[in-house]
């Protein structure tokens, strides 16, 4: 240990013996992962076992639920099984599966937006007064086309006051229109969608 450690105590004292110990943890993990690649099943229950604690630590920097980490680690679980004969020994394992797990936590971070996005859509589909059952057989994907097809002016103004709630003075600095023009645009942008999803004709 390091004589700058000496003077530390109880968590500082921690982290210092967690430094100084990683590159014997990397090259102990190196060598496990070596000898799950060769076929010793301990070896890797041992590394998988040791490397739980900083797995999770990686998907908790992209997700914010238990439940959803929990699910990115065993992503990254199932992930370093499927292509862990391409793992190069000369390499550094560490950073190896931390990317692993980072694009894991990322996937699940994008697969979140996509859900939360389709429930906005059916919330904006709700607000913009799509009648009865119609709006219950709306898919996201209808929506978004229908959106999509709006002249500029009103997908912009629709977006922002229907989708993302804004008042119309926070619309109006965002989008630099006019709070009469805002009006304008997502009325016609409303009454176009409902034409189109089944509400008013």
């Amino acid at each position: 240990m390091s004589l700058a450690a000496l003077s530390l105590s109880g968590p500082a004292l921690r982290r210092v013996s967690e430094a100084e110990d990683r590159p014997a943890r990397d090259a102990r993990w190196a060598g496990l992962m070596q000898a799950a690649q060769a076929g010793n099943s301990r070896a890797y229950e041992t590394l998988l076992r040791e490397c739980l604690p900083l797995l999770r630590a990686i998907c908790r920097q992209r997700l914010r639920e238990p439940a959803e980490v929990e699910d990115a680690v065993q992503d990254t679980l199932l992930t370093l099984h499927r292509v862990r004969h391409t793992y190069d020994p000369a390499r550094p394992f560490r950073p190896w599966i931390a990317a692993i797990a980072d694009r894991r936590a990322l996937d699940r971070l994008r697969g979140l937006a996509r859900r939360r996005g389709r429930e906005a859509d059916l919330d904006a589909a709700e607000n913009l007064g799509v009648a009865g059952d119609a709006e219950k057989r709306l898919l996201s994907s209808d929506l978004r086309a229908a959106v999509k097809n709006l002249p500029e002016s009103q997908r912009a103004a629709l977006q922002l006051t229907k989708i993302e709630a804004l008042s119309l003075a926070e619309a109006s600095e965002r989008s630099r229109m006019s709070i009469g023009a805002l009006k304008v645009a997502t009325h016609r942008a409303v009454q176009s969608l409902r034409r189109k999803l089944g509400g008013d004709p």
